[in-house]
């Protein structure tokens, strides 16, 4: 597998570096409030354990899993809802763990989706943001790393469902996502 990554764009350390503040800022902003954590599967998971296990306070979690990438590395723009969340969230403090806000396009449609089902609050935590692809304008809250526009890989992001186990964000070589087109 790691001969596929044209080079490491965060380190290992880096990201729990990057995790442990955010898990802090979180804590500071939600002092006093319950907090539900609701990871967007299959991506988000290894963040959103690293995230959660460095929280020092108590946190609910759920799941959702929406699907706009199918075996492209471009958004299809559809979103589907493969698993909803197993709870109502009306009247609770909800943050939302992204593994990466490209387009925005699947993260707007979760906001409108879930806001409608009438949150306390509902706030955006992304562990990468591509700001130069973005399509539409989201309120991000917290934010691990910007990342440039290139194929990222590991820690949770995959390539035709591969590569999620990598330990580091790193950078697919073009050319294995190119000779499947």
């Amino acid at each position: 597998m790691r001969e596929d990554v044209a080079r490491i764009l965060i380190s290992e350390e880096e990201l729990q570096q990057r995790i442990r503040a955010l898990a802090r800022q979180i804590e500071a902003d939600y002092a006093g409030k319950p907090l539900l954590v609701v990871g967007l599967l299959k991506g988000a998971v290894n963040f959103m354990v690293d995230l959660t296990r460095a929280m020092q306070r108590p946190v609910a979690i759920d799941f959702m899993a929406v699907s706009s990438y199918g075996a492209s590395t471009e958004s299809s723009g559809i979103v589907r809802i493969e698993k909803d969340l197993n709870d109502s969230i009306e009247g609770k403090h909800v943050l939302i763990v992204e593994d990466i806000v490209d387009t925005g396009l699947t993260l707007k449609y979760i906001l409108g989706l879930l806001n409608r089902r009438g949150p306390a609050s509902l706030r955006v935590c992304t562990l990468l943001n591509k700001q130069e692809r973005r399509l539409v304008d989201l309120p991000i809250d917290y934010i691990g790393f910007d990342v440039p526009n290139e194929f990222v890989i590991g820690y949770g992001l995959d390539y035709n469902q591969i590569y999620r186990n990598l330990p580091f964000i790193g950078v697919l070589k073009p050319e294995i996502y190119m000779s499947e087109k």
